[in-house]
């Protein structure tokens, strides 16, 4: 039998908010996929917004380790020396398929089409099939219509299929919204009628993405393409809401992972162990018998997929420089601590314009503009909403010194660019005027400095 096709289903900002997961939704189609394979309640990627993260994800690298630390159509790119799963499968015989939503670019690749912001030749495609709007639906039917033209192929294929939902704006998705008085509210925002009413469009937009996953995988099944495919389901980073996205805090952080192996002997059920994104690439390539590049900041977790073993990492490093506008911080997370630096002025939380003009943005903005602190210590068991900043605590000194110098040594070892001061980039259209309208960090005339002319375009990652 030839090696497995790989089929990579990503979604946008959505964090681990499905059924399977335990939030209150009917995603009854992702929930079955979980159920036929490996769900990863601990899976998080290195920074929280989707062109570093995904970039992450393709290279086996930490953003700034990749090139890609802010977002593709503002200019940010991944280096052209460093490879990427797609080359890898290329390498190893794989025909290499990219359907739907990119949000990654390499060596200044030009955009190639709508929210392409790369050159997919060079990131090692050896096909790009767009989607217009790259909705759920519509990416649903190129990839069955893909499946069934590869059905019978003697090359096994890498396809990743990539889904807008659950990106804002959610105004489409009220035809098939909840009702707001029937919603979970997420455990780190107020329970009032804004919030609600934005988390049911939210809902809305997830149930279209079930319905999408639930399309592709019943094609898997009738094309007999299963018995043969690894399915990985993810996401980029957590939900577009304030106090996620945008945050080195769990609710920003936090990816739903499931992986499902063909073959009546796959390993099902849960795993707890702490894993990061830029672990998937060197675990597919052992699951195909790949050579793993060197010098990758992940490791497989192939042993996880094939015995009941549930060990992972001890750590990750986290990271933020640019999103819609620049606020740099550095971090680590164990299981038990998550420890941030801030490297500049700004907010007590950062808000990415679109949760920032959202109506759970317009219900918590104002508490959240408040200058931050330069150091950050969360005690996760103790305080998993990260709401009691314990770096100056006496008890947790000597924490605060061993992660403190975890991070130090981690950016002197990589030649963080942070080292050299402020990383240049552009502010995106959108946060330009927001702030020249006296909108954006009410009250702080700190944060509140025009800028001249920002190219760019204004959408957010």
């Amino acid at each position: 039998m030839m090696q497995p096709n790989i089929l990579l289903m990503i979604s946008h900002d959505s964090g681990r908010k499905f059924q399977n997961y335990g939030y209150r939704v009917a995603t009854p189609h992702i929930n079955a996929l979980a159920q036929r394979g490996l769900q990863f309640d601990n899976c998080y990627c290195p920074a929280p917004q989707c062109s570093p993260s995904r970039g992450a994800l393709l290279t086996g690298l930490y953003p700034h380790n990749n090139g890609l630390i802010g977002l593709a159509h503002l200019g940010f790119c991944i280096s052209e020396d460093v490879t990427t799963l797609p080359k890898e499968l290329q390498k190893n015989g794989y025909y290499t398929a990219l359907i739907g939503l990119s949000h990654e670019t390499i060596n200044n690749a030009p955009p190639v089409a709508e929210r392409i912001f790369s050159s997919t030749t060079a990131l090692g495609y050896d096909d790009y099939i767009p989607v217009p709007g790259e909705r759920a639906s519509q990416v649903a039917d190129s990839v069955i219509d893909f499946l069934l033209r590869h059905q019978h192929d003697d090359r096994p294929f890498y396809l990743n299929a990539g889904f807008f939902e659950t990106h804002r704006d959610f105004d489409e998705y009220q035809p098939v919204a909840d009702r707001p008085d029937e919603v979970e509210v997420f455990d780190f925002l107020p329970d009032v009628e804004a919030v609600r009413q934005d988390i049911a469009l939210f809902n809305g937009a997830l149930k279209m993405l079930d319905s999408a996953v639930g399309r592709i995988c019943a094609a898997l099944d009738t094309t007999g393409l299963g018995d043969n495919t690894i399915v990985v389901f993810t996401t980029d980073h957590g939900v577009a809401f304030p106090l996620a996205k945008g945050t080195l805090k769990t609710a920003g952080l936090e990816t739903a992972l499931i992986i499902v192996l063909p073959g009546k002997a796959a390993v099902t059920g849960r795993r707890q162990a702490l894993l990061c994104n830029i672990d998937l690439m060197p675990t597919l390539l052992e699951l195909i018998g790949a050579a793993c590049p060197d010098g990758l900041d992940g490791k497989s977790f192939a042993s996880l997929l094939q015995s009941p073993c549930d060990e992972g990492r001890e750590s990750f490093f986290t990271e933020l420089t640019w999103h819609d506008k620049y606020h740099p911080m550095r971090g680590v997370r164990t299981a038990r601590y998550s420890y941030v630096k801030n490297f500049a002025d700004g907010p007590l939380v950062y808000v990415p314009v679109d949760a920032h003009l959202s109506l759970s943005g317009l219900a918590v903005r104002e508490r959240l503009y408040v200058p931050n602190e330069p150091e950050e210590l969360y005690d996760l068991h103790l305080d998993p909403l990260e709401k009691n900043n314990l770096i100056a605590h006496p008890d947790y000194q000597a924490i605060a010194a061993r992660l403190r110098e975890r991070v130090a040594n981690w950016m002197r070892e990589t030649d963080d660019p942070l080292l050299s001061g402020p990383v240049k980039g552009v502010e995106s259209r959108r946060w330009a005027q927001e702030i020249a309208a006296g909108r954006a960090y009410p009250g702080r005339e700190k944060w509140q400095k025009q800028m001249k002319s920002p190219e760019g375009d204004d959408r957010t990652g």
